[in-house]
């Protein structure tokens, strides 16, 4: 049951940029200025994931790795907003294909002790496509640009693959 690994189908169009992980939205609204993602990014939507969920990751949006960076830390519970600054946790800078930068942040928790992230810089990756995991559960935060609407909201249930968390604005 833990690595179950559903086929899914994005939802929305081509500027919809959808859900990395399955789980609950724990955050949905501007990053913390404090961020150091944050001056490029100005839109945070944190999905926590529960032991239960579906632990495979996916593209939010179609585009190419440019960096992943690696940070070995603490297992803090992963819902707590502190967890993204102390817990072990692979970032990766994705160019979409729209030209958008995002940063899609798998972060372990107390009970996940594995990130598994399949990918490389130079990977040019589907949206919905699988780029790696966290083993039982854990938290993913994606970083949009200020040109994005979020769609999804606090308490919101999302699935990898397939839920739509933000879309880019006409004109953008």
């Amino acid at each position: 049951m833990f690595f179950r690994d559903p086929e899914r189908s994005p939802d929305g169009g081509d500027g919809a940029i959808i859900s990395p992980a399955d789980g609950k939205v724990v955050f949905a609204g501007p990053a913390d200025k404090g961020d150091p993602l944050a001056p490029e990014s100005g839109m945070r939507v944190s999905i926590f994931m529960s032991p239960l969920n579906v632990h495979v990751n996916r593209m939010p949006a179609a585009g190419t790795v440019a960096d992943i960076r690696y940070n070995k830390g603490k297992f803090e519970a992963a819902y707590s907003e502190k967890a993204a600054e102390v817990n072990e946790s692979s970032a990766m800078l994705v160019k979409t294909r729209s030209g958008m930068d995002l940063v899609v942040i798998q972060i372990a928790g107390w009970l996940a002790r594995r990130i598994v992230c399949k990918v490389a810089p130079g990977t040019s990756l589907q949206r919905g496509e699988r780029f790696g995991l966290i083993m039982f559960g854990s938290r993913v935060d994606v970083y949009l640009p200020d040109t994005v609407s979020i769609t999804t909201k606090v308490g919101d249930r999302v699935a990898a693959g397939r839920s739509v968390i933000a879309e880019e604005r006409s004109g953008s």
